[in-house]
């Protein structure tokens, strides 16, 4: 066995194998989220929170998988999401665009609400959206350890339609060698929310590439409701609520749900908490809490107080039933020694296709919360008012 024979064989066993596929390639759905506005953001901020914020809004991206994507890279601003086999139909793949807009304005408007910070004000300067890019061809799949790295010519196309004559920043593209796996009829419907112009670019080695693109702004009048900071949403249709009148001062509620160690105390199910006691009090810190048999991310993002009104909001991730969710706890002084406390779960989508399942998941979130409302209320005859 000569050297290079030898070269080839050890990086098979360090998991460098190629899958391969008819032709040496295998269909795939290649599918780019790209956040516009990233760069100036980053450089015009002067916000330590920027960073997180960032980051926050990539997960954001990754939990709005509907497709059963995998990830590919996430490049910065970026994730190449793919999926292997024939391609989803265009209402599904609608569907998902749609899903991911929302979710991403949504989380961006929760962020904004906070006017006295200086990431919002940042925010209000710099317009952050979304400009989406699918094509649909073959690539090469290799294992690389632990990594999957796509290859291809069609690779190169859905990175360099990031660069097209699309005049905006909030769009979808689709390239025409995914909207030719579809009925035009089927297309037509998919759009009726906005209008599918057509477009070409001619880039070096690949030739002209043509797609249809639609602007996403239409969709920011599906976005929730701007609601006063302190008040829960009325319209808000993916969300549950329980409401309990405590016998505890409003202040001492706002100290007891957002203390990490004392969440087991209340959450029904929670058995243990994991966090970093050096950041605790700050916004952004994260916590996972063992609950049942599995374990849920929550995250610090809001925190208002003030005279009549207090508001605490912790984005929950890695929660497989509810990507995209939020908890909301709005506190109301009744007396000086009672609060009205209302649990607000919002969701982004329940995943499961099934809706006898998703029927049975919220009404079963909804007993979750119910339970935990009452444990909160009976701390403080356990003696826990820290």
């Amino acid at each position: 066995m000569g050297l290079l024979d030898d070269l080839h064989a050890a990086r098979r066993a360090a998991g460098g194998r190629m899958a391969t596929g008819r032709n040496g390639a295998q269909p795939a759905l290649l599918f780019i989220p790209d956040i516009s506005g990233f760069t100036r953001f980053i450089q015009e901020t002067g916000d330590d929170l920027a960073q997180w914020l960032v980051a926050d809004l990539l997960e954001i991206l990754i939990e709005a998988n509907t497709l059963g994507m995998g990830v590919s890279e996430i490049q910065g601003d970026a994730i190449l999401f793919y999926r292997l086999g024939p391609p989803p139909a265009i209402q599904d793949l609608v569907a998902q665009c749609r899903r991911i807009f929302l979710d991403f304005q949504n989380y961006l408007r929760l962020v904004e609400r906070d006017t006295g910070s200086t990431l919002s004000a940042a925010l209000r300067n710099n317009d952050l959206t979304l400009k989406i890019i699918v094509h649909y061809g073959h690539v090469n799949v290799a294992q690389i350890r632990n990594f999957t790295k796509l290859m291809g010519r069609d690779l190169i196309v859905v990175h360099r339609l990031l660069k097209n004559n699309v005049m905006g920043s909030e769009y979808l593209l689709l390239s025409d060698d995914y909207l030719d796996t579809q009925k035009p009829a089927d297309i037509a419907r998919s759009f009726s929310w906005t209008r599918l112009l057509r477009g070409t670019c001619t880039y070096d080695y690949l030739g002209q590439i043509c797609y249809q693109y639609a602007h996403l702004t239409p969709l920011r009048l599906l976005l929730d409701e701007q609601v006063a900071p302190g008040q829960p949403s009325s319209t808000q249709n993916n969300a549950l609520k329980v409401r309990r009148l405590l016998p505890l001062p409003a202040r001492d509620v706002l100290r007891i749900v957002s203390n990490f160690r004392l969440r087991p105390r209340w959450m029904a199910g929670a058995t243990k908490v994991h966090y970093d006691v050096t950041k605790v009090g700050r916004l952004g810190t994260s916590y996972k809490v063992d609950i049942n048999n599995g374990q849920i991310d929550f995250q610090a993002v809001q925190h208002f107080v003030d005279e009549d009104r207090i508001e605490y909001v912790e984005k929950i991730s890695h929660f497989r039933l509810f990507p995209n969710s939020l908890l909301f706890f709005f506190i109301e002084p009744v007396t000086n020694d009672t609060a009205l406390l209302t649990l607000e779960f919002r969701y982004g989508h329940v995943a499961s296709p099934s809706s006898l399942i998703r029927f049975g998941q919220l009404r079963r979130m909804h007993r979750f919360l119910g339970e935990s409302i009452k444990r909160l209320a009976a701390i403080r005859s356990n003696g826990v008012t820290e």
